[in-house]
Parts: structure tokens; C-alpha cells; sequence
């Protein structure tokens, strides 16, 4: 379900509900794509250039395709558990001290908007309208800027990182071993950096930055990626190493 608009907001401005793990969600999303869309492809490319047999070229890109996608989960999974631990940690903390010290409590949020700029008077208004509201929730947005319904979920995150990952991953494996031998290489090139162009124009769209420098960073990154494990892939198999 899309997070409902903050009363007030403009249309074209973030201010929604959610956003952190919007935000998560699409990092995780992005990377992972991009991630097995770049690591996939220059591993089979690295393998194409040093080796013309099919086998090879499937069992390295399988065995990539796998073993990327666990790692991006764990490494997703790792890093957004201790996020989502140290949230909880400060959540839990501010709700025991406003159960055992509410004036300290209401005197800070006081001071926070009077750092703010508030008058003192309009400050300690803002802070005491606020605490009755909800005074838990004012006090993780003034003080330590969380939302307590939007502590990002580690398990989703890995999930997507993973899913990414893997769809991404796909498109040069079956690039590389769909087309016949000789338009091997040049279709997965092509595939890959349209891939990456059109991923980096999704991810900017998304997130509002600037398209083209998005889709361009992407491209020519991937194109360095493939170049460069090609290049070597026709040294190793031209010495006789492999």
C-alpha cells in the first residue's frame, strides 16, 4: 500500500510517510540490480574471451549468479540489521526517559525548538501540543530525526537485494548464451549497457536526481567493467594459462 501524503506537502517533494524505506527499498533494489547486471556480465565476458566452449561460460555465470546473490543478501541483511538495532535501541531509550523524567523531557523539546528559532513562549506551545499528541514520536523526530513506523525491516531488505540482484544477473547469462558463438560478446555488451542506462534512469526517477548523469555513471562504469575482464579473458587465453 503507497504511503498516504503528509497534509500540507507539495506534490513533487518527498514529504511522505514511509520515505526512509521507500528510500531502502530502492537502494537495495538499485545495487542489487546492478550489482548482478555488472558482476554476472564481466564474469561470463571474462570467460567468453578466454574460452569459445559453452560450459565454462555457464558454469561461471551460474556459479556467480549464486553466489552473488546470497552475498548482496547477507551483506544487506548485516548492514541494515545494525541500522534498524540502533534505532530501536535509541527508540526504547527515549520512551523510558519520558515515563520516568517527563518535565526533563518536555523542557528539552522546549530547548530543541527554541535552538530552532521559536520564541520561548511559542516553543514551550509547540512542545506541550506536541507532547500530548504524541510525545514519543515528537521527541524521535525533534531529537534524533526517526519515525518508529518506519524502522526499515533487514529481512526486506535482503529480500530485495537478493530478487535484484538475481533478475539482474539474469540478462547477461542468457545474452551471453542465447546468440551463436560469434555475436556472443557484442550482445551482451549491448544488453548490459542498455540494462545499466535504463537502471540508472529508473533509480533517478524514483529518487528525483538528475537522469542522464545517473544513466551515464552507470554506463560507462559497466563498459570499463566488461572492457577490462574481456581484455583480460583474451590474455589468459591466448598465453595458455587457461
Amino acid at each position: 500500500m503507497a504511503s498516504a501524503p503528509i497534509p500540507g506537502g507539495h506534490p513533487a517533494e518527498p514529504h511522505r510517510s514511509g520515505l526512509a524505506t521507500r528510500l531502502n527499498w530502492l537502494r537495495a533494489s538499485v545495487l542489487g540490480a546492478n550489482d548482478g547486471i555488472v558482476s554476472v556480465a564481466a564474469i561470463v565476458v571474462g570467460v567468453a574471451g578466454a574460452s569459445t566452449a559453452t560450459g565454462p561460460v555457464l558454469t561461471a555465470g551460474v556459479a556467480g549468479l549464486v553466489g552473488g546473490a546470497v552475498s548482496m543478501a547477507l551483506g544487506e541483511y548485516v548492514s541494515v540489521s545494525s541500522q534498524s538495532d540502533s534505532e530501536r535501541a535509541l527508540i526504547a531509550k527515549e520512551r523510558s526517559e519520558l515515563e520516568e523524567l517527563p518535565e526533563e523531557e518536555l523542557q528539552e523539546l522546549t530547548d530543541l525548538y527554541r535552538a530552532r528559532g521559536l520564541s520561548r513562549k511559542t516553543a514551550r506551545q509547540v512542545a506541550l501540543e506536541l507532547t500530548e499528541h504524541d510525545a514519543l514520536a515528537a521527541h524521535l523526530s525533534a531529537e534524533l530525526n526517526i519515525d518508529q513506523e518506519d524502522v526499515v525491516s533487514p529481512w526486506h531488505a535482503a529480500a530485495a537485494s537478493a530478487a535484484a540482484f538475481t533478475v539482474g544477473g539474469l540478462l547477461p547469462l542468457l545474452a551471453i548464451l542465447l546468440p551463436p558463438e560469434a555475436w556472443r560478446v557484442p550482445v551482451t555488451f549491448l544488453a548490459v549497457l542498455v540494462a545499466l542506462g535504463l537502471t540508472g534512469l529508473t533509480s533517478a526517477q524514483v529518487g528525483g536526481s538528475s537522469r542522464v548523469r545517473a544513466a551515464l555513471r552507470l554506463v560507462v562504469g559497466g563498459a570499463l567493467a566488461l572492457g577490462t575482464t574481456y581484455v583480460v579473458g583474451l590474455l589468459l587465453g591466448g598465453s595458455g594459462v587457461v
